[in-house]
């Protein structure tokens, strides 16, 4: 990849300060260049119902093919790897994509412990799910008790350590919310049991009216 077109500021992340309570964190705005968002933008897959749909069920273009790339290749993983202190070394990387909200999704919950790290990048634009900020929580059962407040903004990322108490969720929403979601997991099962489980998603999806996805970020 031409690294003088790479669309990640992979120096921005790297001189983030990680926060450590209520667990390993960290809030990235700005993290794609400015002079990228527009391509993908307008190379963001066409999602119209809710759910987290897996790569291979969506068609987008190369200016979407290349920040995947970017967003799960080796120096990604090295740079989280390091600012968490985490092994990732020959860890699996998945990656999953959202376009859509319902009032139902964003439910308070924790990741699977089979995702070792979580990270969120947002790609609305700044005036789109301003009043469902995703929130890194102290408590699992109220959402204004929150250590963090995460921008839905183009081109901000937020980055987790998952643990038992990484609690995160947001305020009900219906509308768009663009987001790409990449695990680093345990091992190569998780990757082909959570691809099947969402193409099953997206399968159904398309035969039934909408309704509540398992988890929303």
């Amino acid at each position: 990849m031409d690294e003088q077109r790479q669309m990640l500021d992979y120096e921005r992340l790297n001189t983030t300060e990680i926060a450590t309570e209520p667990f390993p964190y960290a809030i990235v705005p700005g993290f794609v260049g400015a002079d990228a968002r527009d391509a993908i933008d307008a190379d963001y897959p066409k999602i119209t119902r809710s759910g987290s749909f897996p790569l291979s069920t969506l068609s987008y273009g190369p200016a979407f093919a290349q920040l995947i790339g970017e967003l799960t290749g080796e120096r990604m993983r090295a740079l989280v790897a390091g600012k968490f202190g985490i092994d990732l070394e020959g860890r699996p990387v998945m990656a999953t994509v959202r376009g859509q909200c319902t009032a139902r999704d964003g439910h308070i919950h924790t990741d699977s412990d089979t995702k070792l790290v979580t990270m969120l990048l947002y790609t609305n634009r700044s005036w789109e799910c301003a009043s469902a900020r995703l929130r890194l929580l102290r408590s699992t059962k109220r959402l204004d008790d929150y250590a963090a407040e995460v921008p839905a903004a183009e081109s901000t990322l937020v980055i987790f350590r998952n643990a038992p108490n990484a609690w995160h969720g947001f305020a009900p929403f219906h509308g768009q919310r663009r987001v790409i979601q990449v695990n680093w997991v345990s091992d190569p099962s998780v990757v082909a049991r959570e691809e099947a489980r969402h193409r099953f998603s997206a399968f159904f999806k398309r035969l039934v009216p909408e309704r509540a996805s398992a988890a929303a970020h």
